[in-house]
């Protein structure tokens, strides 16, 4: 029967491993959480595009059948047509046009977590801890009092 105890040793080590791989492991709770917030940042991300695309589209079309947007779009980048005359008001700018971005590249990032070896050695060194505690708890009480 005393020998049974230093099972638990044992058993510690697995539930150690298996509680600190459960929470901080390749595939435990924090990693997911990380995945999830990371999904989430793409989806934002692909709602951004989608306007962006929108805008484009609209502005692709409105170039391609509108031929009063393409004169306004003409004499904002600083043409004219023939006989056309331009006055210049000095201190009030140019035409502020709104700049079309095309977006911006998001790359996903790796989850955060606790590699496997590392749980390993804590689970084993908990194991080692408790094996150690029952090994000095049993040779303390064979040592005769003085």
């Amino acid at each position: 029967m005393r020998a049974c105890k230093y099972l638990i040793a044992l058993w510690t080590a697995a539930a150690v491993y298996a509680l600190l791989s459960l929470l901080t492991g390749p595939m435990g709770f924090s990693a997911y959480r990380e995945l999830i917030s990371e999904r989430d940042r793409q989806r934002a991300n692909m709602e951004k595009l989608g306007l962006i695309n929108e805008t484009l589209e609209n502005t692709k079309n409105s170039l391609l059948y509108d031929k009063d947007a393409i004169s306004v779009y003409a004499r904002e980048l600083g043409y004219g047509e023939k006989d056309q005359l331009f006055v210049r008001i000095v201190g009030l700018g140019g035409v502020k046009r709104a700049a079309l971005r095309p977006g911006e590249t998001v790359r996903a990032r790796r989850p955060e977590f606790v590699n496997d070896k590392t749980i390993k050695i804590a689970a084993l060194s908990a194991g080692g801890a408790v094996f150690a505690l029952f090994l000095f708890l049993d040779l303390f009480r064979r040592i005769p009092p003085f």
